[in-house]
């Protein structure tokens, strides 16, 4: 592990357990070619990753302390085969710890599971990345409030984690209307949406932190999130990021709308 600071990401992950199926792969295949490659954009390998994923929420903060979680298979109607997909990577129960004690510094409230595993946000992505599954994982929840602030304020508290050789990584979409995929007028939506979120996060950092916190006043928000649960990893990556101003890595197009992911640092 390089003794650089890690940038903090933010994946759109895609749909359900895309990799594993044949005929939705090809949809995704600039994400994949994007997800297989950032590793090697890195500072170095991480001494851990930790996953804010859109599919875990909670009243309150909470960290996976599993030693060994289990693959969690949080989609429906998929392959049979989808549903015996494992990514046996292990936790890190130490990490978890450090994280708490962090959230508490800050006067943040945080919980523990002892029994969550790795949602499709999370094990998608890391598989393409460390398809060995050999990096310890770690998930954190978003809270349900839903509070853009709420969870700016918690990417801020993790970043002392990027000098430590961890890898934090918010997974989740820049668009996520379940009635609008597949429909040709959602292309518009998801494409004005975007605009926003991307001039949001190429921004200073007290104006990207501003217009984050206000992104339901943005043109289409609510077209493209009728619920903010995809949209919430995006604000912890960016508070963890700091001074650090993020770009854009990547622009995919599938099932009629665009999904960007972001890097900052």
């Amino acid at each position: 592990m390089s003794g650089s600071r890690f940038p903090t990401l933010f994946i759109s992950h895609g749909g359900g357990p895309w990799p594993w199926v044949d005929d939705m792969r090809p949809l995704f295949a600039l994400s994949e070619a994007s997800l297989r490659q950032l590793p090697q954009t890195l500072p170095g390998r991480p001494l851990a990753v930790l996953v804010i994923s859109g599919h875990w929420e909670a009243p309150r903060f909470s960290v996976a302390t599993a030693e060994h979680p289990p693959t969690l298979y949080d989609y429906y109607g998929f392959p049979a085969h989808t549903y015996q997909i494992q990514y046996p990577a292990p936790g890190s129960p130490q990490l978890a710890r450090r994280v708490s004690a962090l959230l508490g510094q800050a006067g943040i409230a945080c919980d523990s599971d002892a029994l969550r595993g790795f949602d499709h946000g999370a094990f998608v992505p890391l598989a393409l990345m460390y398809p060995q599954a050999d990096i310890p994982v770690l998930m954190l929840s978003l809270r349900s409030s839903y509070d853009p602030l709420e969870h700016l304020r918690l990417g801020a508290a993790l970043q002392p984690l990027r000098d430590e050789g961890v890898l934090i990584l918010g997974s989740g979409l820049s668009y996520h209307n379940m009635r609008g995929f597949g429909r040709p007028e959602s292309l518009a939506v998801s494409m004005q949406f975007e605009d926003y979120l991307h001039r949001a996060v190429c921004a200073t950092p007290q104006l990207r932190n501003e217009m984050l916190a206000n992104w339901s006043a943005a043109p289409a928000a609510r077209a493209a999130h009728p619920r903010e649960d995809h949209l919430l990893p995006l604000m912890v990556a960016a508070g963890a990021a700091g001074d650090d101003i993020g770009r854009r890595l990547l622009l995919d197009r599938a099932l009629e709308v665009v999904m960007a992911s972001y890097r900052f640092g």
